[in-house]
C-alpha cells in the first residue's frame, strides 16, 4: 500500500482508540488453538515479552520488519517473528521491545517513533504473553543482525500481506494433532502463528486509517 506521511497522525490516534483485538487476531489463529485462554485470564502467570512492530517507508511503500530466529534461541527456533523478547524484572513491556530490537537488529529508539500498542496476545505453547508496540521510521534503517538470535530479516510490504492472493490455509500436524493453519505466503516463507495474528490486527488498524484518510481528504475538497 502506498503511504503518505500525513497518515501518521491518523495511525497514532487510531492506536489510542479501542483496537480490533481478538476478533482480528483470530482470523490468523490455528484451528483449534492449543489453549483457548485469553491474555487477561493468564496475565498473572504468563511470561511477559515486548515486541516491536516496526513500520518503515521505502520507495513510497510501507514495510514491516520481521526476523527469522536462529536455531540457538530457547523458544520458537527458526520461526518468523518480530524483534523482541522477555521483559526483565523492573522493566516495562515497551522498554523490553526497544532493548531487544537494539540487541537483535541494531536499531535504537532514536531511529524511529513509537506510535502505540496493539492487543496483547497469549501464546500457549511457550506460556508467553506478548505486547506488540507499533513504531514508524520514515526510511529504511540500517540493520545489524545478532548472530546468536537472528538468522535473517524479512522486509515485507504491507500491500503484500493485504493481498488475498497471499493468504493460504493448510492442515498441519502440530504436537501430534491435525490443525488447520492460516498463513501469509511471502516468497518461500509461511508467516503463521502469533506473528500472523499480530499482523492481522495491524492490517485491520491500517484499513481504518485508510478510511479515515479518505474521509479527511473528502472533507477538504
Amino acid at each position: 500500500m502506498m503511504w503518505a506521511e500525513n497518515r501518521l497522525p491518523i495511525l497514532e490516534r487510531r492506536l489510542r482508540l479501542a483496537r480490533p483485538g481478538l476478533a482480528a487476531q483470530l482470523r490468523m489463529a490455528p484451528d483449534p488453538r492449543p489453549d483457548d485462554k485469553l491474555y487477561h485470564e493468564v496475565a498473572d502467570t504468563c511470561h511477559r515479552a515486548g515486541v516491536l512492530v516496526l513500520l518503515y517507508l521505502n520507495d513510497g511503500r510501507l514495510y514491516v520488519l520481521l526476523t527469522r530466529r536462529t536455531d540457538r534461541v530457547l523458544h520458537h527456533r527458526a520461526q518468523i517473528s518480530f524483534p523482541g523478547g522477555r521483559q526483565e524484572s523492573g522493566e516495562e513491556s515497551c522498554d523490553a521491545a526497544l532493548r531487544e530490537a537494539e540487541e537483535e537488529v541494531g536499531i535504537s529508539a532514536q531511529d524511529f517513533q513509537v506510535l502505540g500498542e496493539l492487543t496483547p496476545l497469549f501464546i500457549p505453547p511457550s506460556n508467553y504473553c506478548i505486547f506488540p508496540f507499533v513504531a514508524y521510521a520514515g526510511r529504511r534503517l540500517d540493520f545489524i543482525l545478532s548472530d546468536q538470535e537472528v538468522a535473517e530479516i524479512l522486509e515485507v510490504p504491507l500491500s503484500h500481506l493485504a493481498d488475498p492472493e497471499n493468504f493460504h490455509r493448510e492442515n498441519w500436524i502440530i504436537r501430534g494433532h491435525e490443525v488447520s493453519v492460516p498463513f501469509f505466503r511471502f516468497k518461500q516463507d509461511k508467516i503463521w502463528g502469533a506473528t500472523a495474528m499480530v499482523l492481522s490486527e495491524l492490517l485491520a488498524v491500517l484499513v481504518d486509517v485508510d478510511r479515515a484518510a479518505v474521509q479527511v481528504s473528502g472533507q477538504r475538497e
